[in-house]
């Protein structure tokens, strides 16, 4: 059970306290796309996420990881300065192994995010990598995600994870 609870869980991406994040030596952000830096029915990022991606990238190596196609996630990617990784398969380990290869960087140094316990934030556990629990950005996800939100509420509950509860790692 501890395979599916974050190290830390925001209100969404904008709330996560990255100054300390870099204080603790950690290097590269791994976002989760739908629900997490861009809701399911946008076909291009917004000019806020943008920049607010684009900043963050002056401090860290930022990455998008989805689960998505290809045409989906570079459409939504076009005018981010990052690298992106589609149909990443989460949890397996697949896209976490591809992204240390790529970047060169210890798991210990990255930082997962995303709005899935049974995806993203179980794939960092299983590398041991800081996971961060943020609230998906509609309440309405794709039909394949649903099954997964309902697995998600029982183990929230039995985890003692609660909506709206938010909480940073010491």
């Amino acid at each position: 059970m501890k395979l599916f609870i974050p190290d830390m869980y925001q209100k969404d991406i904008f709330t996560i306290p990255y100054q300390k994040l870099k204080e603790m030596g950690y290097q590269l952000l791994i976002f989760d796309l739908d629900n997490t830096i861009g809701s399911i029915n946008e076909k291009n990022c917004n000019l806020e996420t943008i920049n607010f991606l684009n900043q963050l990238s002056k401090d860290f190596q930022v990455v998008i990881a989805s689960n998505s196609h290809k045409k989906r996630v570079q459409s939504f990617c076009r005018n981010l300065k990052c690298k992106y990784y589609s149909l990443s398969l989460k949890p397996t380990l697949k896209v976490l192994r591809k992204i240390k290869k790529d970047y060169n960087i210890d798991y210990q140094k990255m930082v997962i995010i995303g709005d899935q316990v049974v995806t993203d934030i179980l794939v960092g556990n299983r590398k041991k990598i800081l996971t961060i629990l943020v609230d998906p950005i509609l309440n309405h996800d794709l039909k394949i995600t649903g099954f997964n939100r309902m697995v998600e509420k029982i183990l929230n509950k039995k985890n003692g994870i609660i909506k709206g509860q938010y909480y940073e790692k010491k």
